[in-house]
């Protein structure tokens, strides 16, 4: 089944972006009266019929609405050190989505490289994972935040921060959590976080925890507790 997206839906009607209306109309040669199933990424999946062929906004008349059955019990939020390569941050952001996240934050390190991300490109890569593993909730993503700023936030659930360094006590990230517990995750940049940041993480209720024997990459580590948080709620 094939799921396109849609952000304004309203009154039974819903307008799409010139790039859905392009790809609809001019790539798939949809044209009015043609049936479609869309999302507003919101949990809501939408038959519709195609009511208006203008390629640079398209729009459906709505037919049926149903909530998407697979809408997870519980919510992620992985907060990570941008990278260096744009597409290291790009994969990890598409397999993210697609393997189930709510939110994601990049999280400014002292060894972080990068500060600034491209975030209406990642939207992009966000919108189309959604629609590839045919998921209706569309993550979001944050603005880059420091470490201590981030350490301030009130967080509900399970806070872990996975770190490489032996000199904490850390336990297995699989371990660190339940079926339906919602999760804050931090993964730090290449090189981990420092000694104090994790003292600080430590000091704010966060939980040390490993990802295995290895050192992973930042993006190959966010993507591990990511499945690791699936896993356990299958």
């Amino acid at each position: 089944m094939q799921i396109f997206y849609s952000a304004e839906v309203d009154d039974g009607r819903a307008l799409f972006s010139r790039e859905e209306s392009g790809h609809c109309l001019r790539v798939l040669r949809m044209k009015p009266g043609d049936s479609l199933t869309f999302t507003d990424g919101k949990g809501t999946l939408y038959e519709g019929v195609i009511s208006g062929d203008d390629p640079k906004g398209m729009i459906v008349t709505v037919t049926s609405e149903r909530s998407d059955p697979s809408l997870r019990t519980y919510r992620l939020h992985i907060a990570i050190s941008p990278l260096k390569n744009d597409d290291r941050l790009e994969w990890f952001i598409e397999k993210a989505v697609e393997t189930g996240i709510d939110v994601i934050t990049p999280l400014v390190c002292s060894r972080s490289e990068k500060k600034k991300i491209r975030k209406e490109r990642l939207e992009g890569i966000m919108v189309a994972a959604m629609k590839q593993s045919a998921r209706c909730l569309l993550p979001r993503l944050e603005e880059p935040e420091s470490l201590g700023r981030f350490l301030s936030r009130a967080c509900e659930g399970k806070k872990i921060i996975a770190t490489c360094d032996p000199s904490f006590e850390r336990i297995a990230i699989t371990k660190a959590f339940g079926r339906g517990d919602d999760v804050t995750i931090l993964i730090g940049p290449e090189g981990d976080f420092t000694p104090g940041e994790v003292k600080g993480a430590i000091s704010a209720g966060y939980l040390p925890v490993h990802i295995g024997t290895g050192r992973l990459r930042t993006e190959t580590a966010g993507i591990a507790a990511c499945c690791s948080v699936s896993l356990a709620n299958i």
